[in-house]
């Protein structure tokens, strides 16, 4: 899938967010990721995640360059001691620390965005759950947004809104995320706007590819 990105470090780019999912038996992780390259001059955003088949985000990066900035954050998660271990590196120093994990279910972004796809047809009030940015855990509320409609070629197709947004009480989170989700099996997002305390970001589905998706859309 091909996107149009804007961003508030550059101001445009196009992106490619894909999810690989287990391919064996021996296989038990999900891997998602967002990749922006800028148009106009070099630079790039990406966003990865980790997770398990139940969910759980185990490893979470992050990293950008523009310019002389650039910097990039690594996250992996210890499930048995309970331990978040975080690498970073900037233009100054690269760190490395380690911090208790709290017993909530841990959510990145992009693996809160998979949870809104495996289950947009269950979510019909708000959920309150939790997500991890930046090194730190805040209270979320998943909740409906507003349909919309979307045009791709000459068809026209329905898509679910959701948004995760900052939970009353609690640490609050600089962030929010809102989704469109195509309104069938596939649940293709063709619309994600996510605020984060680094980077802002919206992007609009350019093109589908697949074939059989169109077909099943008519």
């Amino acid at each position: 899938m091909s996107w149009i990105a804007g961003l508030v470090f550059p101001t445009s780019g196009v992106g490619e967010l894909k999810t690989s999912y287990p391919g064996n038996a021996a296989d038990h992780d999900i891997n998602s990721s967002l990749l922006i390259t800028t148009t106009g001059k070099s630079g790039f955003y990406v966003y990865e995640t980790q997770m398990d088949l139940a969910g759980q985000t185990l490893m979470t990066y992050h990293g950008y360059a523009w310019g002389k900035k650039w910097r990039k954050e690594r996250t992996t998660f210890d499930y048995i001691k309970r331990i978040a271990h975080i690498h970073k590196e900037t233009p100054e120093k690269p760190s490395d620390k380690a911090i208790p994990m709290p017993p909530d279910v841990l959510r990145d972004v992009l693996t809160a965005i998979h949870y809104l796809r495996e289950n947009a047809s269950k979510i019909k009030a708000p959920i309150q759950t939790s997500i991890y940015s930046d090194g730190k855990l805040y209270p979320v509320l998943f909740r409906p947004a507003a349909a919309r409609v979307f045009t791709v070629g000459a068809t026209r197709v329905s898509a679910l809104g959701f948004e995760i947004v900052d939970a009353p009480g609690g640490r609050k989170w600089p962030g929010g995320v809102r989704v469109w989700l195509s309104d069938d099996a596939r649940r293709i997002p063709f619309e994600i706007d996510i605020q984060e305390s680094m980077a802002s970001l919206q992007l609009e589905l350019k093109s589908i590819e697949s074939c059989s998706f169109m077909m099943a859309a008519k």
